[in-house]
């Protein structure tokens, strides 16, 4: 887990010197400035990349007539997203979706690239996942604000009447606080063990047993990916719900 990726190493020998610039912007120092760049940020660059390839190879084959098996794909999940997103949400759930869809493919990618051998799941490191519930957190909480203005929003804190008021802000704090948290270590937890069995089994045995671990990986990649948006959305539905009632 701690052994340097292929990627990573062309990383650090090639971009040591921008990565360790960025770094002194912002006050931090690597701890080995000779080799600043770690796995898990390789692997949430070169997810980066690998989704900016798909859909650029995507918009050069747009059609309407005879649209292409990647088109089909991304057409399907994006419809599959966009029904989930008019349950969970509800009124204006439309322009919301685009954001749900961006967590669930980087989310998916990331997830999945651990089946690929010399790579690693960047999902499964803390940092990253943390990243991504930070963005769901900051959102929902975003558009919450500018769907009824931060006064009523932050009003819904303090329950239905003021004489709950002492007991029901704290506990809606800590709840909203604790949704960044729970995103982060589902995610990352569930992806760091699935790649922690897949690996004992490659080491154990050869093609059938560790084929069905990859399944499960992939499986489970997909289910988590799945999650992620999924609550995410729950959390903007809450978010928006106010203006209805207001």
């Amino acid at each position: 887990m701690h052994h340097e990726l292929w990627f990573t190493r062309f990383l650090n020998d090639y971009l040591a010197a921008p990565a360790n610039a960025i770094l002194g912007i912002v006050g931090w120092q690597a701890t080995n400035p000779q080799r600043p760049w770690a796995n898990y940020i390789s692997m949430e660059i070169l997810a980066a990349l690998i989704l900016v390839v798909v859909f650029a190879m995507l918009r050069s084959s747009l059609s309407m007539d005879k649209p292409g098996k990647l088109q089909h794909m991304m057409e399907a999940i994006w419809e599959f997203l966009n029904g989930e997103a008019h349950q969970m949400v509800g009124h204006g759930y439309g322009k919301y979706v685009g954001l749900f869809t961006t967590l669930f493919i980087f989310v998916l990618v990331g997830n999945l690239m651990g089946a690929i051998p010399t790579l690693e799941s960047p999902t499964m490191y803390p940092a990253v996942t943390l990243g991504c519930a930070l963005i769901a957190f900051f959102y929902y909480n975003i558009v919450g604000i500018s769907a009824v203005g931060i006064g009523k929003y932050l009003a819904h804190f303090a329950g239905p009447n003021l004489f709950m008021a002492p007991l029901m802000i704290p506990i809606e704090i800590v709840s909203h606080l604790a949704r960044p948290l729970s995103l982060t270590i589902r995610l990352y937890a569930n992806m760091l063990a699935g790649e922690q069995v897949t690996l004992v089994f490659l080491g154990l045995t050869y093609l059938v047993v560790p084929a069905m671990f990859m399944g499960l990986h992939v499986f489970v990649g997909f289910l988590q990916a799945y999650v992620f948006a999924a609550l995410t959305m729950i959390y903007v539905g809450g978010a928006v719900a106010h203006e209805e009632e207001h």
